[in-house]
């Protein structure tokens, strides 16, 4: 019986693809008040700088792996990496744990923008750049389990930069290049238009 349980358990998260975080997100709030707020917002809203990220309502578990990589030098970013540097694994969990407890806000999409990026993100393009949907999902709440991120409601300027990043290889943290293949076959133009439609998904 309690092995059913479990099984119908992880079975239910795999479908919905939510996690839970395993910090403290009351001591991540304390970090994130003294570390991360002037930047990322004191809700992970961003609200400062759009090529800053939202990291409100990200899973935990990407949280702590792009914290992981900016420590480790796996991703590249002169900000970041010397906040990351003296975090320890449960700082890490515990503002994992925080900014992901926190609502995101949605912006608005550019309109001129909405009908190429929404055929971009559910569709694929036109050079063979498979749907965004696919891996972040319809709504982009991505894949917890997966690590795909949340892309709902983020910044499009803090989109478009990793979709370059991505295709130039400034930015090579991805799962198997998975991300660098789907940007080498985005336009600029593909690209701002995607990004925006992501701004006001939700």
């Amino acid at each position: 019986m309690k092995k059913a349980l479990l099984i119908a358990s992880f079975v239910a998260m795999a479908a919905t693809g939510v996690a839970q975080a395993a910090g403290d997100a009351a001591a991540g709030k304390a970090k994130a008040t003294a570390v991360c707020a002037a930047c990322h917002g004191a809700d992970g809203n961003s609200g400062v700088n759009p090529l800053w990220p939202k990291l409100a309502g990200q899973h935990p578990k990407y949280i702590k792996k792009q914290l992981h990589d900016f420590k480790a030098g796996k991703r590249k970013d002169g900000t970041m990496a010397p906040m990351a540097a003296p975090l320890s694994d449960e700082d890490m969990e515990n503002l994992a744990a925080y900014f992901s407890s926190q609502t995101r806000t949605i912006g608005e999409a550019a309109k001129d923008k909405v009908a190429q990026g929404e055929k971009l993100y559910r569709a694929g393009g036109s050079n063979g750049a498979p749907a965004c949907s696919g891996c972040h999902g319809p709504a982009g709440g991505g894949n917890a389990l997966a690590n795909f991120p949340s892309l709902s409601g983020q910044s499009a300027a803090y989109v478009a930069k990793q979709l370059k990043d991505f295709r130039s290889g400034a930015r090579s943290n991805d799962m198997n290049g998975m991300m660098a293949g789907v940007a080498a076959k985005l336009t600029d133009a593909e690209i701002e238009a995607v990004a925006q439609y992501v701004q006001g998904l939700h």
